[in-house]
């Protein structure tokens, strides 16, 4: 009897993706640790693609290997991969495996543990799966959508922290010399070089906000974007907007992230200290409920 594929549709088959996403990160993370070196530089050699940014032997390799182990669940499931050419294919897909096999290859590259391999189900636009795995730090970060957000097996949730005085705050150093000046009082935890990473900071109560600066992709937030969510988060642009996946453009503007009860109150106050208008808009809510609704 031939062996039914998993399928994201209705709630055993999602824990079976959940699983195989997993199982799949772990892996990665195990062959990327081959390449890496604490505290020394990677012995895997490094280029530059684009204008600066730098990829390792480890990225393609771990990008190769995530790719033909996603694989199994069938044709009808998209690709999309930092390192991975893109193709309009999969904007005709429901399902997309959105993927950054190492999200803070910099960070890799010297010998710093905090990056990580990150890993989204993408289902009409909104993470439904997320996985992102920190091999060095021995950190697995997690969540399906109507599930908890877990960190090595155990439930997190996002800090209570109400604004930004006296908050734990994670981003680019200019964002944070900014709200510094406006006297916001908080205590900057200067960059966490991965952004998936960062995000999942945030949920686990490590932090109790964080900011990304313009031009993040897919790749870098989408796995973060649901654990956040499922840890009592939210995470939007710094005009209230929250970002959906698998678009003709995968970048994405300013992002800040915080707890879904004062996200409302900290985005004012770091509108103000940007010198942005007020604005008058709340946050949109997650995201649609289209997960039952939706064409199967």
């Amino acid at each position: 009897m031939k062996q039914e594929k998993p399928h994201a549709t209705g709630k055993e088959p999602r824990q079976d993706l959940h699983q195989l996403v997993r199982a799949a990160a772990i892996e990665a993370g195990a062959l990327a640790m081959k390449w890496f070196r604490n505290g020394e530089r990677t012995k895997a050699r490094v280029w530059t693609k684009g204008k600066s940014s730098p990829v390792t032997t480890a990225d393609v390799e771990v990008d190769e290997f995530l790719r033909r182990r996603v694989a199994v669940v069938g044709e009808e499931f998209g690709w999309l991969s930092e390192e991975t050419v893109d193709s309009p294919e999969r904007l005709q897909r429901r399902f997309v495996f959105v993927v950054d096999p190492i999200d803070g290859t910099r960070a890799f590259i010297e010998g710093d543990p905090r990056w990580c391999v990150s890993i989204a189900l993408v289902d009409n636009g909104v993470p439904s799966v997320a996985v992102v795995h920190a091999p060095a730090l021995q950190m697995t970060h997690e969540a399906v959508a109507d599930g908890e957000a877990l960190l090595n097996g155990r439930p997190i949730h996002v800090s209570q922290a109400s604004s930004l005085a006296k908050a734990r705050v994670a981003g680019p150093r200019f964002l944070l010399d900014a709200l510094t000046a406006d006297n916001t009082q908080i205590i900057p935890m200067g960059k966490i070089p991965s952004l998936a990473h960062r995000f999942c900071r945030l949920a686990d109560g490590s932090l109790d906000a964080a900011l990304a600066s313009a031009n993040a992709n897919d790749w870098d937030i989408a796995a973060a974007h649901l654990i956040v969510e499922r840890a009592g988060g939210r995470l939007a642009d710094l005009d209230g907007t929250v970002p959906r996946y698998n678009q003709a453009s995968t970048t994405h503007g300013r992002l800040f992230a915080a707890s879904a009860d004062a996200f409302d109150c900290m985005l004012a106050e770091v509108r103000r200290a940007l010198g942005l208008p007020e604005n008058t808009l709340s946050a949109t809510e997650p995201w649609p409920s289209n997960r039952e609704s939706a064409p199967r």
